[in-house]
């Protein structure tokens, strides 16, 4: 698949202080990418400067093939751009904002009123259509934003916080939508809720300090994890220290860590080397050993531990 994002070397500092550092990236049609990180860390930077709201300071980013220097207006032409807060025009009702969104993305005739309408239903804007924007919940206001961004049917979506501010029922709905429009659409999604990585993501790229420190997979992501394909076995009190001897000799485990017992038994966390499988050798172990064992499966990897993995985790002014 082509890529309709491309990102080179991109960097932006502001003054003495570097934003963005040196950061690459590309996001084919048919790919949701998020893109994660601490505050503070250059996400919402780096997608100001694709989307030709600021300006890079070195490097590049290009958007359906067109430089976001040397083509700026077809560059925006062809991005959907959902900014972070939203920012709306408060004092318009939420038909005339999209029916001024419609005009100055340069779209008429009946495809306006096709796209308004469809823009309206997706995001569920019926019931709030001659409301100020002002006087709007949170939520209200980021579907609204989400609307004009989807407006004008964009090869590109660049999405900060999509469900900020939404209830569940919102989240899964946002979510939905973006797994729809991403199987012919390049969306970048900006996001501090880790379960979406896993819920609509395709690819993830986390930044630390201005740099990415991972491009992947989320099963990549995952695996990224110390406790990756770690297997948790619960045995008696009694005997659990000869389980926990025999663990740790195993050839491919590093380390076997044990918690405080609850209702007489002790979980043991096998974790193995390297990451690798380790869920067979385990069972036979024990099995050979004659280990009585309560309960055996492999653990499953948080992807807030990956991230407090690959990031300092420390915030700084800008992002």
């Amino acid at each position: 698949m082509a890529d309709l994002i491309e990102v080179e070397s991109l960097s932006k500092r502001f003054g003495a202080i570097v934003a963005v550092d040196d950061v690459s990236f590309s996001v084919a049609r048919g790919v949701v990418m998020g893109f994660l990180g601490p505050n503070g860390a250059g996400k919402s930077t780096t997608m100001r400067v694709i989307t030709g709201y600021l300006p890079p300071t070195s490097g590049t980013a290009r958007v359906l093939g067109k430089d976001i220097q040397r083509s700026p207006v077809e560059v925006k032409r062809s991005i959907g751009f959902l900014p972070e807060g939203a920012p709306l025009y408060g004092d318009m009702t939420v038909m005339a904002f999209l029916e001024f969104i419609a005009r100055i993305r340069d779209v008429h005739g009946v495809r306006r009123q096709q796209r308004i309408q469809y823009s309206i239903e997706r995001m569920g804007l019926e019931q709030v259509l001659y409301q100020r924007i002002e006087t709007l919940s949170k939520g209200f206001k980021r579907r609204v934003g989400f609307a004009q961004a989807i407006l004008h049917d964009p090869d590109v979506l660049i999405l900060d916080e999509p469900t900020d501010g939404l209830d569940p029922n919102q989240k899964h709905h946002v979510r939905e939508l973006i797994r729809e429009l991403g199987k012919n659409k390049a969306i970048i999604i900006s996001t501090h809720i880790l379960e979406e990585v896993d819920a609509v993501c395709d690819r993830a790229v986390i930044i630390d300090r201005g740099r990415v420190v991972m491009n992947g997979t989320p099963s990549e992501l995952h695996a990224k994890s110390r406790r990756y394909n770690s297997v948790v076995v619960r045995v008696k009190a009694d005997v659990a220290p000869k389980a926990a001897k025999l663990l740790r000799g195993l050839p491919h485990v590093t380390a076997v860590e044990s918690s405080a017992p609850v209702n007489g038994s002790v979980p043991l966390v096998v974790v193995p080397r390297d990451g690798r499988f380790i869920a067979d050798e385990v069972g036979i172990a024990v099995r050979q050993n004659g280990i009585e064992v309560d309960e055996m499966h492999t653990q499953v990897v948080h992807l807030d531990e990956v991230f407090r993995q690959l990031t300092v985790g420390q915030e700084k002014p800008l992002r």
